[in-house]
């Protein structure tokens, strides 16, 4: 829409200079990873241990509810939500583009926030406790009766949603042993990512057979269950630094 409104560009035309410069960008984030030490690798010869019965059996009971949760997130990818303004409200791109813009600054500064109130309430409780919420506020997206009243909901579920991401990650390295760290992050990294691209196709079906917002109720659903079981399943497993 920027390029639209300064240069006096196409749709198509500016859509596929954001394609290319979104592409440049990937291309310098894989330039950086060569400039990364040596220290981050293993010893070479050195022996690799066995990953703990214990830590198995917490990676699979973790790595489920995972599954369920990115199943979810899968629904809720940004060309759905998009798609679901422009259909239901009759936004275009100039609207959506600084829309998502805020949403995204408020996951960054939402992470701030999380460090904060984990120090506070305990990894688990940060998880739950702002996921659920940011949930029901997906929820509310899908009945609000205008964009103005849809656009501040989805803004509010934005600030919270992400805060369970550094809390994730922080509480499957602190449960596991330190060598066990790379196994239990690329299990439960490798989980996360298959799921949600299960998601997707699924949105788009019933997005056609049931209705507009029906992927945005569903992945709801979905992630509160995943937080119920997940508080259930995980809240007396305390990380070193709780107990």
């Amino acid at each position: 829409a920027l390029l639209r409104a300064a240069f006096g560009l196409g749709e198509l035309q500016s859509l596929r200079i954001g394609m290319l410069f979104a592409a440049l960008l990937a291309l310098a984030a894989v330039a950086l990873y060569p400039r990364l030490s040596r220290a981050v690798e293993p010893a070479d010869g050195a022996r690799r241990p066995p990953v703990s019965p214990e830590t198995r059996r917490t990676l699979w009971r973790i790595s489920s509810l995972f599954t369920l949760d990115s199943l979810g997130g899968g629904f809720l990818t940004a060309a759905m939500v998009s798609f679901f303004f422009f259909r239901r409200f009759g936004v275009d791109e100039a609207v959506l583009g600084p829309l998502f813009f805020a949403a995204r600054l408020l996951n960054a500064l939402s992470h701030l926030g999380a460090a904060w109130l984990a120090r506070r309430i305990g990894l688990v409780n940060t998880m739950v406790f702002t996921h659920i919420p940011s949930s029901v506020l997906l929820a509310s997206v899908a009945i609000a009766p205008n964009f103005i009243v849809a656009a501040v909901l989805f803004l509010l579920r934005e600030g919270l949603v992400e805060m369970d991401v550094p809390t994730r990650q922080s509480y499957v390295m602190a449960v596991v042993r330190p060598e066990e760290r790379t196994v239990a992050g690329g299990v439960t990294q490798m989980v996360r990512t298959a799921s949600w691209a299960v998601g997707p196709p699924f949105a788009g079906l019933f997005m056609q057979g049931l209705s507009l917002a029906s992927p945005l109720v569903i992945a709801a659903a979905m992630k509160i269950g995943y937080d119920v079981l997940l508080y259930a399943a995980f809240r007396k497993l305390k990380p070193p630094e709780e107990k």
